[in-house]
């Protein structure tokens, strides 16, 4: 099973500090929701997603009250249809009636969300 790229998405409480912090601790800024139209910053929400060679963090203010990890797999359905198999539960599915872009979110027994996020 390819999960394909691993990220953390952190909720942040103040986005200005925390992308300093990661700028200075080397990361570089490769996308958010300034560099996207339909994905505009305002006072309530912001997202930065930074990278230092293959380590990626997502830095998000006001869109969520835990951090997550991620995974960016090619075929989001067919991994939630394994975990389903094997009697792990969702905590949001995937539309499998669909193709392309979609996620599902499932929680570790730690409290931990873990979210499948196909982007293409």
């Amino acid at each position: 099973m390819d999960l394909g790229q691993f990220s953390i998405s952190l909720a942040v409480k103040d986005m200005d500090a925390s992308l300093q912090f990661y700028l200075n601790f080397g990361f570089d800024i490769i996308d958010g929701g300034h560099m996207n139209e339909g994905f505009p910053d305002s006072e309530a929400t912001s997202w930065r997603i930074l990278k230092s060679g293959n380590t990626v963090i997502g830095l998000f203010y006001g869109m969520f009250e835990a951090n997550i990890m991620t995974f960016n797999p090619k075929d989001v359905r067919g991994i939630q249809q394994h975990l389903k198999k094997e009697g792990i539960a969702l905590v949001k599915e995937a539309d499998a009636t669909t193709i392309g872009p979609e996620h599902c979110i499932v929680m570790d027994p730690d409290g931990n969300q873990i979210m499948l996020d196909q982007h293409q």
